[in-house]
């Protein structure tokens, strides 16, 4: 009679996650958000308008405060507004932008699921 295979550690497979998928529609915004966010220059805009005293600031303050050109900045504004990060209000020959506080609270929601990441399982299955 022979022995029955031995099975190694390396050969077990553990179960995947049991949730729900994130759905496609909101993947592909998140993606969004993070493709916006991936950027230095971007990154600092958002704080600087997130920081401003009013709760916005006119796009006439935003190149010295970043040292960059009126081109640059309105391409990097019109990233965060495609995002859905900033809103505009143009106000004569100015346009104002805002931080949008509700995609800002999506992202730190789907960022929390980072506090399951790295924990042992417990079944100490990988």
């Amino acid at each position: 009679m022979t022995a029955p295979p031995t099975v190694s550690t390396e050969d077990v497979c553990c179960p995947g996650a049991d949730c729900d998928l994130l759905p496609r529609g909101q993947a592909e915004d998140l993606a969004l958000v993070f493709k916006a966010l991936a950027d230095p220059t971007r990154v600092r805009l958002l704080q600087y308008l997130a920081e401003s005293q009013s709760g916005t600031a006119c796009a006439c303050h935003l190149p010295t405060a970043l040292q960059i050109s009126q081109p640059t900045l309105s391409f990097h504004m019109h990233k965060l507004h495609e995002a859905g990060l900033v809103d505009r209000d143009k106000r004569g020959r100015w346009v104002h932008w805002t931080v949008r506080r509700a995609p800002l609270e999506q992202v730190r929601g789907f960022l929390a699921l980072s506090e399951r990441v790295g924990a042992a399982p417990a079944d100490g299955c990988c």
